[in-house]
């Protein structure tokens, strides 16, 4: 049996660029950091530019906890038009003249998909219906249905109001946006239902994600970037955030004694503070070793991986 690396890794904050995937992204850290050990913190859509958390070696035990954490995003919703995916990469569906929107019109459809909402995601998307993704079946010539769920988008600002002219001549109207927002929470469906409100139909043409939980753009790094770093061998090299610091960068610090280490190290449930702030807890040592990421069970910590 091939043993798991020991090779400590981290994270590494890249700039996504237009028209990749974030498998793609992926696939070329793999060639930079020469390990098959790389994965994502969250998709982005091909469209979508901006930060996508990447984890090396043993630090992709931590992306399926980062994932659930609040996301910020600035876009631009076209209102006037629909299409298929709800963003500029689909066909569109429909157009209709939406030049002379009140501002107040505006503000009060933003204000109704503020806060905790039920949104239904995109029909294009990654969602599974009965074990098979919901785009595949719409590429397939089904008609999808997906259930709504619930999101939090905890704000929704409107920056500016444009009007435009799109390409085959329809009216319409430009909205520069910011939104925050929980984990499974699609910008394109929100693009669609501010349009629909409206009465003219939207989607999104634009989209960077500027933050995920605490890792902003003024961390991440375009790939060339990565790439030279790679390839100056004079230089530090790839700009790999330590797991400890990225630990106590996202999650709840616990710095317990020695005693503690040792039976938390051995997968006693020890008892465990009641922190402030909800969900994983990062455990660390006397030596300040980040030891491994925990939940509160019962008044226990429960592990959830081990990094110690």
């Amino acid at each position: 049996m091939k043993r798991e690396s020991n090779k400590p890794g981290g994270l590494i904050i890249v700039d996504k660029p237009a028209g990749f995937t974030s498998h793609d992204v992926v696939a070329k850290m793999r060639g930079m950091a020469r390990t098959r050990r790389v994965g994502h913190a969250g998709t982005l859509d091909p469209m979508a530019t901006g930060v996508l958390v990447l984890g090396i070696e043993r630090a992709t035990k931590l992306l399926g906890h980062l994932a659930l954490t609040e996301k910020e995003y600035v876009g631009t919703i076209r209102l006037g038009q629909t299409t298929v995916t709800d963003d500029a990469e689909g066909e569109i569906t429909a157009s209709k003249a939406a030049h002379g929107l009140a501002r107040e019109d505006i503000d009060a459809g933003i204000a109704a998909l503020s806060g905790a909402i039920m949104q239904v995601p995109s029909k294009v998307s990654a969602i599974k219906i009965d074990g098979k993704r919901s785009y595949s079946r719409v590429r397939e010539g089904e008609d999808v249905e997906i259930p709504a769920r619930p999101v939090t988008v905890s704000s929704f600002v409107l920056y500016s109001v444009t009007e435009t002219e799109a390409a085959d001549g329809t009216p319409v109207t430009d909205l520069l946006v910011s939104v925050e927002c929980s984990s499974g929470t699609y910008i394109r469906a929100l693009a669609r239902d501010l349009g629909a409100g409206l009465g003219v139909g939207g989607h999104l043409t634009a989209l960077r994600r500027t933050r995920v939980g605490p890792y902003k753009l003024d961390r991440a790094r375009t790939l060339e970037q990565l790439q030279a770093a790679v390839d100056d061998a004079e230089g530090p090299g790839l700009p790999v955030m330590p797991i400890g610091e990225a630990a106590a960068a996202a999650f709840t610090r616990w710095d317990v004694a020695e005693p503690q280490a040792r039976l938390l190290m051995n997968g006693a449930r020890i008892p465990i503070p009641r922190f402030e702030a909800e969900g994983p807890v990062a455990a660390f040592g006397p030596d300040g070793t980040f030891l491994a990421l925990v939940e509160n069970q019962g008044g226990k910590a429960k592990s959830l991986a081990v990094f110690g």
